[in-house]
């Protein structure tokens, strides 16, 4: 009688070891690139919604005369669809509003970040 020995399939201890090592050599040389650009792409939203929402002040007070008293007012009003989202905070509640110089002229003279941290040039986010 001749006797079947069964084939055992699979992956040697030493070819998984070889796999799991190329694989953490790519991943230590994608995983810093990644988290770069993402941290670049949350500057350019930043400064985007910065420079949209310093821009639609500019004109309601252009129209009005007046600036808003609240960010919310800007919706309100249709000057935005809805107030953007600080990429870094997640939130559209954590903006910091700034008064204009003269009290009687409104409430929302500026905008900033209520971001902490720097960014990566080393300015403070919450000086943009």
């Amino acid at each position: 009688m001749v006797s079947m020995r069964a084939v055992a399939k699979g992956f040697t201890l030493i070819e998984l070891l070889v796999v799991m090592a190329i694989v953490a050599m790519l991943l230590s040389l994608a995983a810093p690139r990644y988290i770069g650009n993402v941290d670049r792409a949350k500057e350019a939203t930043l400064r985007q919604n910065l420079s949209s929402l310093r821009d639609v002040l500019d004109k309601h007070y252009a129209d009005n005369g007046t600036y808003p008293a609240t960010l919310q007012e800007l919706v309100t009003r249709r000057y935005l669809r809805k107030i953007p989202v600080d990429p870094f905070t997640e939130s559209s509640q954590t903006w910091i509003v700034l008064p204009p110089p003269d009290p009687k002229l409104g409430a929302v003279y500026d905008v900033h970040s209520g971001a902490a941290g720097k960014a990566s040039d080393g300015t403070l986010l919450r000086e943009w």
